[in-house]
């Protein structure tokens, strides 16, 4: 078994989206400004005895030319070069979209989703209460900000078929999804467990970075449930210990500058 990190470019949001009161202005900082950051955005392509899993799907790459509301393109700048989408960094690895058969959906958001189309084949592993919450949160209403983070475009799209998932469980040997709710009512997180490099956990945005892993954990600028948030931040690390694995959280910049990128692979 052995996996490969795609590239998908990044989104630019004001800090604050990212990590909770990051900058605010206070009675002893009282001229505190905030500045932007950048989010990578990254999929996760599993090759197991000659079946091909997505994790995840990145953000469509018409994100910025009326796919997303202007509401959303306003707070987060998609940035995706051509070398960028989700069909050509599959194609770096040897893979066609068709080849997918199954895709796990780490949560409904709009960089995670954005590409459903591209995967006709495939069976979709997603958050079943996050799939619930979504679906029902973009059809109540037409005011995009009323469902803020859900893209109705992604929703829409008809697969092949949707399992719902609320629990933890091993999808194929070596490789568990993991049920970490909270910034989201549901998210699936992934561990993998390799012969050569060991265990990885992608908790995606149950973990936006590492400040916000730390210890201490921080909470990020979006969150569902707070509780809930905190104790899926605690379950990845009790198992990272556990196992003795590297975490990589969803959306750390300085991080996944260090990461291997397709064509290369973790083995």
């Amino acid at each position: 078994m052995k996996f490969a990190i795609l590239d998908n470019g990044y989104l630019t949001t004001d800090i604050n989206n990212v990590i909770a009161g990051a900058r605010i202005r206070t009675r002893s900082n009282p001229n505190a400004t905030s500045e932007f950051y950048n989010l990578p955005v990254m999929c996760v392509l599993i090759e197991h005895e000659g079946r091909y899993i997505l994790y995840d799907t990145g953000c469509n790459m018409n994100s910025m030319k009326g796919y997303w509301n202007e509401e959303l393109q306003d707070m987060y700048v998609l940035h995706q070069s051509l070398e960028q989408n989700i069909e050509v960094q599959l194609a770096l690895c040897g893979v066609r979209k068709e080849q997918i058969d199954t895709v796990i959906l780490s949560h409904m958001h709009f960089d995670h989703t954005g590409n459903i189309a591209c995967f006709p084949n495939a069976t979709f592993y997603v958050p079943k209460a996050d799939f619930m919450h979504g679906q029902t949160a973009v059809r109540i209403t037409q005011n995009p900000m009323e469902y803020f983070g859900y893209c109705k475009k992604d929703l829409d799209v008809e697969v092949k078929k949707y399992v719902l998932v609320d629990e933890d469980f091993e999808i194929v040997p070596g490789v568990k999804i993991l049920h970490l709710p909270g910034h989201a009512p549901g998210v699936l997180g992934l561990m993998i467990h390799l012969q050569e490099e060991g265990t990885y956990i992608f908790p995606m945005d149950a973990v936006y970075t590492s400040e916000i892993y730390g210890p201490p954990a921080k909470a990020a600028g979006l969150v569902h449930n707070r509780d809930d948030y905190f104790r899926s931040i605690e379950k990845v690390r009790f198992l990272a210990d556990n196992y003795n694995a590297t975490v990589v959280p969803g959306h750390d910049a300085n991080l996944f500058k260090s990461l291997k990128k397709a064509p290369e692979f973790y083995r």
